[in-house]
């Protein structure tokens, strides 16, 4: 969870891209990055999770304002969209966001971050091979889950 600190800068950069966008500002979007922000850093959310959530806590919201709010963060820099294999788009915040990658497990698609300083030692080379300055990566790794009787164990 962010500190309203946190919280409070990502509206404040948000309102001015919204401003330079010459999009509305409404207390909808702004309500978006409440619940986003206020999940655990670690945390990977998809549209409707995030709609359920906001339901739940009363919001009226439409799925389309999610959508579309978490696009103009994801523009922006506020968030982080993820598309693992047959998973649904997920979504995390991004204003204090450090570089991971990810595990995601194909039995009960639980997604555990890791970073690993090899990796940039890889791309630094990779990068002296290519000739290229390569500024971003993503590396997903699949495995099968190992964790006895793992809660999101999936059947089917």
């Amino acid at each position: 969870m962010a500190e309203k600190s946190v919280i409070d800068k990502a509206k404040k950069i948000f309102e001015n891209f919204l401003s330079r966008q010459g999009s509305r500002k409404t207390p909808e979007r702004f309500s978006v990055i409440d619940e986003l922000y206020i999940l655990p850093q670690d945390e990977h959310i998809d549209v409707e999770g995030l709609f359920l959530l906001m339901r739940n806590k009363g919001y009226s919201i439409s799925r389309a304002t999610i959508y579309n709010t978490l696009d103009l963060l994801v523009e922006c820099g506020l968030a982080v969209k993820h598309q693992f294999k047959d998973k649904v788009a997920l979504y995390e915040q991004a204003l204090t966001y450090k570089h991971h990658d990810h595990h995601v497990c194909n039995q009960c698609r639980k997604i555990r971050e890791f970073s690993d300083e090899r990796l940039n030692m890889i791309k630094e080379a990779m990068g002296r091979e290519f000739q290229s300055a390569i500024s971003s990566h993503s590396l997903v790794l699949y495995g099968d889950c190992q964790i006895q009787n793992c809660e999101n164990l999936q059947f089917g």
